[in-house]
């Protein structure tokens, strides 16, 4: 039941698994695949990225939870969004190591910082069923967009703080 899959620069393979509560690697040099648990039961991971760090991120849609893989370490770390029912649908890291959430259900963007572990939530102008998240890190301080699968609303959020 694999969501969604991307590739790290040494074209390892990590994939989300929706209807369960894991990550997955597929090493590139061995073929061998790693399942990782997350530590929330049935958390349904979705939408993957990559910060910099070669940190995987991504939205559990079930465990209503911002979640990130450290390959390092091999451990999954959680952050719980502060408005309920936010139930993170996709999850991007920005240049400052900060990582954006979209919420498909209370049409909100959660701000993390992964360090302290403080969220800011942004309520949207209008209902907006968020789908994908960009950050866009060419600007200061940096820009967010959101969209979804539609093509319905494209909003952009330039936080002032």
């Amino acid at each position: 039941n694999i969501y969604d899959v991307i590739s790290d620069a040494q074209n390892n393979a990590y994939f989300t698994t929706f209807g369960a509560d894991q990550i997955g690697k597929i090493d590139a040099k061995t073929g061998k695949i790693t399942y990782y648990k997350t530590p929330t039961p049935n958390s349904a991971p979705r939408r993957g990225s990559l910060d910099s760090q070669g940190h995987v991120w991504f939205g559990e849609y079930r465990g209503n939870r911002i979640g990130m893989f450290d390959p390092e370490t091999e451990q999954i770390h959680e952050w719980t969004p502060p408005t309920p029912w936010a139930m993170p649908y996709d999850v991007v890291a920005d240049k400052n190591g900060e990582a954006w959430a979209g919420s498909m259900l209370n049409d909100r963007v959660t701000r993390l910082d992964p360090k302290t572990g403080q969220m800011t939530d942004y309520l949207l102008p209008r209902e907006t069923n968020i789908r994908r998240v960009f950050v866009d890190n060419s600007t200061t301080p940096v820009t967010f967009w959101v969209g979804n699968d539609h093509g319905a609303s494209i909003i952009k959020l330039e936080p002032q703080d």
